[in-house]
């Protein structure tokens, strides 16, 4: 529209400086949409190396609208990780590097009672027992502290 104004106005000399200076904002604009994507696609990543909550040095590092989306992406990812794999849930966030074994050597650090496994093995977890288990299986009681890896 500019350029139309310029014609009509008889100032065709301005039309390259038009032309020009729409050229440099729609440059700048590309510049700032793929600086934005990248922090976007950096901020997420956090997420993922330290869980659902940052450090403060990174968080200080933030603006709001950084902070609210990372907390909208640890919502959304949140759901998504309890609508799969059952009642519990199935947290995708853990093993980001594939395990060297299919098996781990645990440690039991209180009585637990009878645990099966998938062949139908049916093993007794008592205080101080040490088994070798699949890793999958005895992950949960890992986290909740009944077992506790151990690493030779």
């Amino acid at each position: 529209q500019v350029t139309n104004e310029a014609k009509t106005e008889g100032k065709s000399e301005l039309i390259p400086s038009i032309k020009f200076r729409h050229c440099c904002l729609l440059r700048n604009q590309r510049c700032i949409t793929a600086y934005l994507y990248d922090r976007l696609l950096r901020i997420r990543a956090l997420r993922w190396e330290y869980g659902s909550v940052l450090p403060t040095t990174i968080r200080f590092h933030m603006c709001a609208e950084e902070v609210e989306w990372f907390n909208q992406y640890k919502k959304s990812l949140a759901s998504y990780m309890r609508s799969l794999g059952g009642e519990e849930g199935l947290d995708i966030t853990q093993d980001m590097k594939p395990p060297k074994s299919l098996y781990i050597e645990v440690r039991c650090l209180k009585d637990h009672g009878e645990f099966e496994i998938d062949d139908g093995t049916v093993i007794l977890l008592k205080k101080n027992s040490q088994h070798f288990l699949p890793r999958w299986k005895c992950e949960q009681l890992i986290r909740q502290g009944v077992l506790e890896h151990v690493i030779s």
